[in-house]
């Protein structure tokens, strides 16, 4: 198994396209257990039009959906053998909101498993900005055809 996912990786893993992808690469992968997504935030990207016109901040609900994307790509890396997943939110719980995220950062979005059961995982995540937390939540997802 690889030790880095690229992007064409990780088109092959999620269904997720532009401009809803929202991992560029997958570092420091354990199957089954973890890994650190990264994401390079740029100015082009179209939720800055809007939020907020003059000084760009990424929406925290995209940021989860980053921590989201990362436990996804590493469920469906993690059991390749099995065939094509799509993975869905069922919940996310314990969501905080640290720091602004703003176009030139690098999030790095480390994601565990607290427990899977059948086809349901449970999963703590972590974005990071230079080594500092910017946001993190624990979420449910559940594995799908």
């Amino acid at each position: 198994m690889k030790e880095v996912l690229n992007l064409q990786d990780i088109l092959k893993l999620i269904p997720h396209r532009y401009p809803f992808l929202l991992v560029d690469k997958i570092i420091d992968i354990v199957p089954n257990r973890s890994a650190t997504g990264i994401k390079n935030v740029t100015f082009n990207e179209p939720h800055f039009m809007g939020h907020f016109p003059n000084n760009p901040v990424m929406p925290g609900v995209l940021i989860v959906e980053a921590l989201a994307q990362t436990a996804g790509a590493l469920v469906c890396y993690s059991h390749q053998a099995e065939g094509e997943k799509t993975v869905y939110f069922m919940s996310i719980e314990e969501a905080k909101f640290r720091k602004v995220v703003s176009p030139g950062d690098q999030l790095h979005l480390h994601v565990e498993c607290l427990r899977s059961r059948s086809n349901v995982w449970k999963f703590k995540g972590e974005a990071k900005v230079e080594g500092k937390i910017v946001s993190e939540a624990t979420f449910t997802a559940m594995v799908g055809k």
